[in-house]
């Protein structure tokens, strides 16, 4: 899949590019039309009555092309109580998560954790970073003055909120770089909103990857990627797709009516012929008529962001508080966040 970012400016401004931060949107639009599975691409599925997990690994430059993304991990679990207020849900939901964050960080007894929450806290659809962050369980500055019984059960973490370039006039990539050069961390684990092609992945999909983040990608914002090249350390990266691109909700709604529309009409029929005629550009074009000047600048997000924003932070971090803490577990989680 080509993407907007990777497209150069005429061709961004002549041809409708489908946003969306998440892989296994990325894999389904590769795959339209073909019914071989996509080379260097592998996939497995698992489904519980809470929640259902894809995981997605690109194994070679094809898949990479293929997906437009880079090689790795990438492991997605979708769930509609993720946006509802199901404590009990909610605890099924931590747990596998903080497996998953343990299968990709490989931590060891040594490992120090940098956790990076990236968005503006100013904005609620684009504040879940900071807000896991204020929930993070930090124990870098305890080193050494803790009893040898609790020191062993945690691990030395530090956690930020480097803010956004409009705010700071700083790249979040170089915050984080004079960090890690400065406190030698281990590993990074990097949490920032994302956006989503379907509106029904709003809020109910947490997507881990072992490929690193960049910062206001989901937006159309370009930023240093942060990555083990230009960080010098692993990162793990979490998102929650909080925001659709109009135009792309436009479209899909689009093609979704104009499928049913053919689907009741004769076909060989002249207004038959025309629906399947449509091109690719037509539509584009009609999309920038709906939505006029705001033509790929505006993004949509449920009236209820606050609240969910606010119960998936409050997921996310105790996923991470479990799965870099060796002593902290399912009943100690509602201790050390508020």
């Amino acid at each position: 899949m080509k993407g907007c970012e990777n497209m150069n400016p005429t061709e961004a401004n002549h041809s409708f590019c489908v946003r969306t931060d998440l892989a296994i949107e990325a894999r389904e639009l590769a795959q339209q039309g073909k019914a071989e599975n996509l080379d260097g691409v592998t996939v497995e599925t698992e489904e519980t009555a809470d929640y259902f997990m894809t995981h997605v690994r690109i194994h070679s430059e094809t898949g990479s092309t293929l997906m437009g993304k880079p090689m790795g991990n990438y492991i997605t679990l979708e769930a509609e109580k993720l946006k509802e207020n199901d404590a009990e849900g909610h605890e099924k939901i931590i747990k596998v998560l903080a497996e998953k964050i343990r299968t990709l960080a490989h931590f060891d007894e040594n490992t120090c954790i940098l956790v990076a929450g990236l968005g503006n806290w100013n904005i609620t659809p684009d504040a879940l970073g900071p807000k896991v962050v204020s929930k993070i369980l930090v124990t870098r500055h305890l080193q050494g003055t803790l009893p040898a019984e609790i020191e062993k059960t945690v691990r030395p973490v530090a956690a930020v909120s480097p803010g956004v370039m409009g705010i700071t006039g700083i790249e979040t990539g170089e915050i984080l770089k004079g960090i890690v050069d400065k406190l030698h961390p281990s590993l990074l684990i990097a949490i920032d909103a994302l956006a989503a092609r379907r509106s029904n992945r709003i809020n109910a999909a947490i997507q881990l990857s072992d490929t690193g983040i960049s910062p206001g990608a989901g937006v159309g914002n370009k930023r240093m990627l942060l990555n083990e090249e230009s960080l010098g350390i692993p990162v793990i990266a979490v998102g929650v797709p909080t925001v659709v691109d109009a135009a792309t909700l436009v479209n899909d709604t689009m093609d979704r009516i104009l499928t049913e529309m053919l689907q009741q009409t004769d076909t060989g029929s002249a207004f038959y012929q025309m629906l399947q005629s449509l091109e690719r550009e037509e539509k584009y074009q009609m999309i920038t008529e709906i939505l006029g000047p705001y033509t790929g600048n505006m993004f949509v997000t449920p009236k209820e962001v606050d609240a969910v924003v606010d119960r998936l932070a409050n997921i996310i971090a105790n996923s991470i508080n479990i799965a870099v803490h060796p002593g902290v577990t399912m009943a100690d989680i509602n201790k050390y966040v508020w």
